[in-house]
């Protein structure tokens, strides 16, 4: 198969669909990979690298686009990206597809087999491909919110973790999934003030166990989030359904009740965000202030660690790509239900319920796709 790797050009997005490493391993597998000049020089890899493990480089990404049967890639593809799309290519990325229906509609279009690796599942119903990238994300929230505090920064001038004799900042985490978990355990590093608030009463007794009273676990409804939320100094949105809409979990009331100067980082922000008054920025442009509390709602945060987010999913991807190209698209997913649900429009049906469900489109189930098209 012929794999082609082009440059990222999402907004201040360094990582790349493939290391050398992983060059090496479909190479010598018999494929030949194409990759656009410069795509890794964001994370320290020149042409040079991708070249002694066998890869060809291109000039640009059309060209890389024109010549492979599948592209890798990291960030959902952009307008131009998008455009350069074939029927019956391979596209194998984040897509992110539930609020995004300009994209949905021009990848219905290219008639493109289009797997997102955020709704891929393993044999106990997680999300390997989207965990690695919402562990950085998690972790990274902390990091991103302690700044947004700083008077600097728009913030109310907190330390997060105060220091003796001036209490720490309250951080809230409403989510205790891979971001939430990552999170508090960053926010309970650095002494802050945590309260995790989620559903899953067995992950609030597992966090419970894991941090020893120095995190506080609470069953989320509508009146915690009230309570929790607006008393919070840092409120970390890190909910998720997988392929599907974030829900709005924190109301336009909830950020007018917030003390000023008080911060939220909405993780979940690639599936339209859980704060109402969230839209997505970029790293050169990252907040926002509404009601006097800052927003930081970057929709492709590992992006600025984008070495460690690079290798971290590369690891987790590195299996599913060389499936693709040794057995083929079809064989691939129809051998691993999981791999299956990652397939989300084929041919120009949709076949992820919930993006379908998103936007009222037509759904075909994904078994049934396969075997009509392939």
């Amino acid at each position: 198969m012929i794999i082609g790797v082009p440059k990222e050009i999402k907004n201040h997005e360094y990582r790349v669909g493939m290391i050398p490493a992983s060059v090496r391993e479909l190479v010598s597998h018999g494929h030949q990979i194409f990759v656009e000049t410069n795509a890794g020089v964001g994370i320290g890899f020149s042409d040079d690298d991708y070249i002694a493990v066998g890869a060809s480089i291109l000039p640009t990404a059309a060209d890389v686009f024109a010549q492979a049967d599948m592209i890798v890639k990291v960030k959902e593809p952009q307008a131009v990206e998008r455009a350069m799309l074939k029927e019956g290519q391979i596209l194998f990325t984040y897509l992110h597809l539930a609020p995004d229906f300009p994209q949905t509609e021009e990848l219905i279009k290219s008639k493109a087999i289009c797997i997102a690796y955020e709704t891929v599942t393993d044999n106990m119903g997680r999300l390997p491909l989207l965990a690695p990238m919402s562990e950085v994300a998690g972790r990274m929230s902390i990091q991103a919110g302690a700044q947004t505090l700083e008077k600097s920064h728009g913030g109310q001038g907190l330390l997060i973790g105060g220091v003796p004799g001036v209490e720490p900042a309250k951080v809230v985490i409403i989510g205790a999934g891979v971001v939430g978990a990552n999170a508090a355990r960053m926010a309970v590093g650095l002494r802050a003030d945590v309260t995790i608030l989620d559903r899953n009463v067995d992950t609030l007794r597992r966090l419970d166990e894991e941090f020893q009273g120095r995190a506080k676990v609470v069953y989320s409804t509508v009146d915690a989030i009230d309570k929790h939320v607006t008393q919070a100094d840092l409120v970390i949105g890190a909910v998720l359904i997988p392929g599907a809409a974030a829900p709005k979990l924190v109301t336009k009331q909830h950020i007018a009740k917030m003390k000023p100067g008080s911060a939220v980082v909405d993780v979940a922000i690639d599936q339209g965000g859980c704060f109402e008054t969230s839209h997505a920025t970029t790293h050169a442009d990252p907040t926002y202030i509404v009601d006097e509390v800052v927003h930081y709602c970057v929709a492709n945060m590992p992006g600025a660690v984008a070495r460690t987010s690079t290798f971290a999913l590369n690891n987790a991807t590195l299996p599913y790509i060389v499936k693709l190209a040794n057995k083929g698209y079809k064989d691939a997913l129809l051998e691993d239900k999981g791999f299956l649900r990652g397939l989300n429009v084929i041919y120009g049906q949709v076949t992820c319920k919930e993006v379908a469900e998103a936007f009222g489109l037509q759904y075909l189930d994904a078994e049934l796709a396969l075997e009509k098209f392939s």
